[in-house]
């Protein structure tokens, strides 16, 4: 529970503690901390704790009015700046009431406090987010590599998220072992890069993930951001091979240079079937150049020397060769969600709803063949079908009845079409908001298939 007094003498004591020690930096702020303080993509000393940057960090609306009866504090009425008439008096109430949890959030004041709470300096700066997972960090970066020309291209071939962006975890996803396996080697290697680097393994940190649309790929590839606090760096490669002809090679290296510059990162390739289409097609000489400058930036980029965590993601496995393949030192296969996974798909979907005489199990056995997001559609159907009744909770036979529109609509895709129906179909069809792109992953999220609710690919 909140409590508006101790924040704002938490963030005052912080810039307090941070402007005297300069051995403190960005990473040692809490992420809502810095969010104020950023200015051209830079935290400078010292930071000052106006009624509005207090605000703004802690959530309080009237911060003065909190700490305004506190002996130990005074506002100038001038600059704003709310500061302390007796830091030691300051200090001794903050530390009669704060706990361990509090400043294990707060590096700063576990590195000046963090012995009273059995909190190390370094424990709490490893659970903080880093300050380059930041968005205004990232932004700041960007602008200052591209100029305004080139970072508007940059933006349309390029999707850039920071990890606050992402609203998945890998808690949110049902996975099947294999995938956990890969998942968790992936992270015990982002981990020990020094040891593997000491002993000569580079060879790592190159994933492909394979599976028809709407089994998780993109949703995995995301939450794995999310988790280890990296920035996400998306690429479509059939949008940087298409829309700019000519400059299809300096567009592919300008978007490994992102990913170098924001490393460490995770660099997600989505299409790259799109490669072998290529490699194996009469298109243009420009966009083949640009695929040969893909395949060898992605032979000169390494988790270990670079930081950059590569994934690449294909529905189409059958269609690449073998200098693709051979480009990845893993293979991560995203099947269709079997009806155990189904199931627990289910169950996180709706964790949220109120749903009478739920029964999963029941579910699972009448959805057979359909992915994450699949099963994601069915349900948002059936909330919006009982919204239609003025209801928001939801009965089983709401859902078994969801399944059968959502197969009636399915099938409708399917059809042969006659010359004239297309458009028509395809309007009547196109609310369910299914189709091949909707390949997300199995956790929960509108753009997600992964196995547990959905995701992207």
């Amino acid at each position: 529970m909140s409590n508006p007094e101790l924040d704002v003498v938490e963030f005052l004591l912080t810039t307090a503690v941070y402007n005297g020690d300069r051995d403190l930096d960005e990473d040692d702020l809490p992420p809502a901390y810095r969010q104020v303080f950023w200015s051209d993509g830079r935290i400078e000393r010292p930071l000052s704790a106006t009624g509005g940057t207090t605000t703004d960090a802690t959530g309080v609306e009237r911060p003065w009015d909190a700490v305004g009866d506190l002996m130990f504090t005074d506002r100038d009425d001038f600059s704003g700046d709310i500061e302390f008439t007796d830091q030691e008096l300051a200090e001794e109430w903050f530390l009669d009431r704060a706990d361990e949890e509090r400043i294990r959030g707060n590096p700063t004041l576990a590195a000046e406090y963090g012995a009273e709470f059995d909190v190390t300096h370094a424990e709490a700066r490893e659970a903080n987010r880093p300050a380059r997972a930041d968005r205004v960090w990232i932004d700041s970066l960007l602008d200052e590599y591209f100029d305004d020309e080139e970072e508007e291209e940059m933006l349309d071939l390029v999707d850039i998220r920071a990890p606050e962006e992402v609203e998945m975890t890998m808690d949110d996803l049902v996975l099947t072992g294999d995938q956990e396996g890969e998942i968790h080697k992936i992270v015990k290697a982002i981990e020990h890069r020094d040891y593997l680097a000491q002993i000569g393994l580079r060879e790592i940190g190159k994933l492909l993930f394979v599976g028809p649309p709407g089994t998780g790929k993109t949703s995995v590839a995301r939450a794995l951001a999310h988790d280890l606090q990296l920035p996400f760096v998306e690429v479509k490669l059939s949008m940087i091979t298409s829309q700019y002809l000519g400059e299809t090679a300096k567009n592919v290296e300008k978007s490994f240079e992102v990913a170098r510059r924001l490393a460490p990162c995770i660099f997600f390739m989505d299409e790259f079937d799109f490669v072998a289409k290529t490699r194996s097609s009469d298109e243009h000489a420009a966009i083949k150049r640009a695929v040969n400058t893909l395949l060898k930036s992605i032979d000169d980029i390494s988790l270990i020397d670079d930081e950059v965590l590569l994934i690449g993601a294909t529905n189409h496995p059958d269609q690449l060769d073998a200098a693709a393949w051979r480009r990845f030192d893993e293979i991560v296969n995203f099947p269709k969600p079997d009806r155990g996974m189904r199931s627990d798909i289910l169950r996180v979907v709706t964790r949220e709803m109120d749903i009478i005489d739920f029964e999963p199990d029941e579910l699972a056995k009448i959805t057979e063949g359909l992915t994450g997001s699949d099963l994601r559609l069915v349900l948002r159907e059936a909330v919006l079908s009982a919204l239609t009744e003025e209801r928001t909770t939801l009965t089983q036979q709401d859902l078994e009845d969801a399944v059968a529109d959502f197969e009636e609509r399915d099938n409708l895709k399917n059809l042969d079409m006659i010359d004239g129906d297309a458009d028509a179909l395809v309007a009547g069809g196109d609310i369910s908001g299914g189709s091949d792109d909707a390949d997300h992953a199995h956790d929960g999220h509108d753009h997600d298939h992964s196995h547990d609710g959905e995701a992207d690919d």
